[in-house]
């Protein structure tokens, strides 16, 4: 497994995770979309992704693609509202983006969607999370990431100028506003990469 992890040790004093207020940065997009930004969120992301690599229940999909059915370039595992998270730093995180969103969102994150990008082949294809409310009204996908670096790119839906976020060990990003109505991203392919887990919070009927 090709993955450099953190050299510093938690501070127990914070717990595992960083503070957000103050801390977040929020990068606004066309349309009524934003993007927030948390690097170093997860403190104890080396432990976190031990757990999620050799725990969770990982499976591989398959989709339709003109006349032949495909394998979904990277392994997944959901987590419906009410499930116990397969780590307890995961559950503090879901709690925590709830508190923080709340006033703005007007209710919390209740389900975690993991994937598991294996190496740099895995991907993600343009998509925006439309399935349910995201398709009519602005809501939020919160997104920790774990493992190597990996680029989250966005871009409008009706064309414009794309954007793109390298997110790290750790890190936090949020979109919010209308991006999945206005926006599609993806995690492109690169040439090499290393283990990399994505857990993606979101609001009750967000898919």
């Amino acid at each position: 497994m090709d993955f450099q992890a953190t050299l510093f040790e938690p501070d127990a004093a914070l717990g595992p995770l960083a503070p957000l207020t103050g801390a977040v940065e929020r990068v606004r997009l066309p349309h009524g979309a934003w993007v927030d930004l948390r690097p170093g969120w997860v403190l104890d992301a080396d432990e976190v992704l031990a757990t999620m690599l050799g725990e969770v229940p990982w499976r591989a999909e398959q989709r339709p693609m003109y006349d032949r059915v495909v394998d979904v370039p990277r392994l997944v595992s959901t987590y419906a509202e009410g499930q116990p998270l397969p780590h307890a730093t995961l559950a503090a995180a879901r709690d925590a983006l709830s508190e923080h969103y709340r006033p703005e969102l007007g209710e919390g994150f209740v389900t975690a969607g993991c994937c598991y990008y294996r190496d740099g082949r895995d991907s993600v294809a343009w998509h925006g999370d439309r399935i349910g409310r995201g398709r009519s009204a602005d809501t939020m996908v919160a997104i920790v990431s774990l493992g190597d670096p990996r680029r989250l790119a966005l871009r409008p839906r009706g064309g414009g100028e794309s954007r793109s976020f390298t997110m790290g060990h750790g890190d936090l990003l949020v979109m919010g506003g209308s991006c999945q109505r206005t926006w599609d991203h993806a995690v492109p392919k690169v040439a090499h990469a290393g283990p990399r887990v994505s857990v993606q919070f979101r609001p009750r009927h967000v898919f």
